[in-house]
């Protein structure tokens, strides 16, 4: 099994970075987990809505080089179905089912994901109504992918 995760941006601050590598970690056991870094795009201070949208493209058109057309792509969207733990473990793995045991996940920047993004995604999920820095949605996205493979292997993890 092969899981990506696409981010636009770079970590910055030490403490994600060693969270980000601790369950890519204990990841390793149920399947082989890869980060792809993409380089975010500078926005002025006090961007207009052409700003924002140039952003969000230039970013996307870089990420999207990445995948190609057979690639399972999740994408995460603010808008879209939430899910307990125990429903995310049922959707991963229903996931890498169709997927074929491969999934992409991407996650936008700060300004998230163009609609070019939105439409060649296979399924798209919301982690929570409330707003997180990119950086730190792939931390919450591997200990959750983490807790999944645990729910689905009925393994104590999960209380």
């Amino acid at each position: 099994m092969k899981i990506r995760i696409i981010c636009i941006g770079k970590i910055k601050d030490q403490f994600l970075k060693d969270g980000v590598k601790h369950y890519l970690d204990r990841l390793q056991r149920y399947a082989e987990t890869t980060i792809v870094e993409v380089e975010d795009s500078r926005v002025k201070d006090n961007p207009n809505e052409a700003d924002i949208l140039k952003s969000i493209n230039e970013e996307c058109a870089r990420a999207m080089k990445l995948i190609k057309p057979s690639d399972y792509l999740i994408t995460l969207d603010l808008n879209k179905k939430e899910f307990s733990s125990e429903e995310f473990a049922s959707f991963l793995s229903k996931s890498l089912e169709i997927g074929g045991s491969n999934i992409t996940f991407l996650i936008g920047g700060s300004y998230g994901l163009s609609n070019e993004a939105k439409a060649r995604a296979n399924s798209s999920i919301s982690l929570s109504k409330m707003t997180f820095l990119h950086t730190m949605t792939r931390l919450i996205l591997l200990e959750q992918i983490y807790r999944a493979f645990k729910i689905n292997n009925h393994e104590i993890y999960h209380k």
